[in-house]
């Protein structure tokens, strides 16, 4: 059942048409298709995966998706690919400010810069981690990705992503993805937008298996929302840019390619609203694993060992007793790129703002800055709610590698490491070691 021009539903086998009659009845390529209208399969996976991992979907469209010329080179600016080479990867702990918004006009495409990732779009593994910002709609220009999926975080203003399987509007405190080859427009109702953008190599995001939570819980299946069918059916010239092996590529069209006007399967744009998902934490002592916010995985060849974790620190209710309630000092063999979409970071006071990031490689130690842990230790553990506040984490398998841009832009916070640099040694009894806090 649509709901305001969207299916709910996890992975669902959707059928949705624009014009009622347009979708073939029993049977996916007819010899004619109703209308005259051109069937055509988009597959997200291979054929011969198997049916629980298989994606696919129907298209049935004003015109074949192949009715272009070749395409032609066009400059990356700021966006890059893995395998990512630009500098070494660095075990220090890296801290960004926000991005100054563009003083051009710059579009979605335009204003796409990479901080950095892991594995090659050529072997299937591995992430790009992008930001944007934008200040004026694309027209008459259309993108689609043809080395992975795209899983869009707005921090700043919302995105309106006319895509040739419907419509998506994403609002700050949503989340969307775009399957690797949808095409899409990516409009701005406020004028201004930014965001972060992970762009998944590796196996498609799926919901991760709950185990001992039971059968409810995280994110659940019918909250992901994709849109019913929409199309164009304009006759003007269209830029169509790709981005194929880390280059950007584009042809030119006569017409619009978002001209689906009917679909069925299961490889679709979805969005998430973050305000629905069902936190989970203790009730007793300690705290669980961050993964225990996890939205989103991309599995790899390793159970329980991701490609990428997309993993969220919405509000919620800290009420364990005798526990230090902030992230803790630790040092993992996954790497983490953190965001903050709005509020503050219960693990940093100071420093990590709303639009910023930061990351902390494989087994680079980090945790709260003094004066958070120096409040956290002092705290009357009264149950307190964290009500302003939504970060994230892209967390992988893999190390991150900073691109130059990364590692050069004036945006870097290059004393990170000096929240860190003050904190007494601990006081042994009778060592003669004892400091004053």
């Amino acid at each position: 059942m649509a709901i305001d021009g969207y299916m709910p539903g996890f992975g669902n086998e959707f059928t949705t048409e624009a014009v009622a009659g347009a979708l073939p009845e029993g049977q996916n390529s007819p010899q004619r298709v109703p209308y005259g209208l051109y069937a055509e399969q988009l597959s997200g996976t291979a054929f011969t995966a198997p049916r629980r991992e298989n994606r696919r979907s129907w298209l049935y469209r004003l015109r074949p998706s192949s009715s272009h010329g070749p395409f032609r080179p066009l400059p990356e600016g700021l966006l890059r690919s893995g395998p990512f080479a630009e500098t070494p990867a660095t075990p220090n702990r890296l801290r960004w400010n926000p991005l100054p918004r563009p003083a051009q006009p710059t579009d979605f495409i335009e204003g796409l810069v990479t901080f950095g990732g892991n594995g090659s779009p050529s072997h299937g593994v591995g992430v790009g981690i992008h930001q944007y910002t934008a200040n004026r709609s694309m027209t008459d220009t259309v993108f689609y990705n043809a080395d992975g999926e795209l899983l869009i975080v707005p921090q700043s203003g919302r995105l309106r992503l006319v895509t040739e399987m419907g419509v998506l509007g994403l609002a700050p405190g949503e989340v969307g993805v775009v399957p690797r080859g949808v095409r899409f427009r990516a409009e701005l109702p406020d004028g201004t937008a930014s965001g972060y953008i992970c762009e998944n190599y590796g196996g498609l995001f799926r919901l991760p298996d709950l185990g001992p939570i039971g059968a409810n819980g995280l994110a659940n299946p019918r909250d992901f929302l994709t849109p019913v069918a929409a199309f164009e059916d304009v006759d003007r010239p269209t830029r169509v840019v790709q981005k194929f092996q880390g280059r950007l590529w584009a042809a030119e069209l006569d017409h619009s390619p978002l001209d689906v006007v009917a679909w069925h399967g299961n490889l679709a744009p979805y969005k998430y609203d973050l305000a629905r998902f069902n936190t989970i934490g203790t009730v007793s002592f300690d705290h669980p694993d961050p993964s225990i916010f996890t939205v989103l995985t991309s599995p790899s060849e390793s159970p329980g060992v991701a490609n990428c974790d997309f993993v969220i620190f919405p509000p919620r209710w800290m009420v364990a007793e005798n526990t230090f309630r902030p992230p803790w000092f630790h040092r993992n063999i996954m790497s983490e790129f953190m965001g903050l979409v709005h509020g503050a970071y219960d693990a940093k006071a100071e420093g990590f703002s709303p639009g910023g990031a930061s990351l902390h490689n494989c087994m680079s130690g980090h945790g709260p800055d003094r004066e958070t842990y120096e409040r956290a230790v002092a705290a009357n553990l009264a149950p307190h709610k964290i009500a302003d506040t939504l970060a994230f984490m892209f967390e992988t398998r893999w190390v991150i590698s900073p691109t130059r841009f990364a590692m050069e832009t004036p945006a870097l916070q290059r004393d990170y490491d000096a929240c860190w640099s003050n904190f007494p040694k601990a006081r042994l009894p009778g060592t003669g070691t004892e400091t004053k806090r």
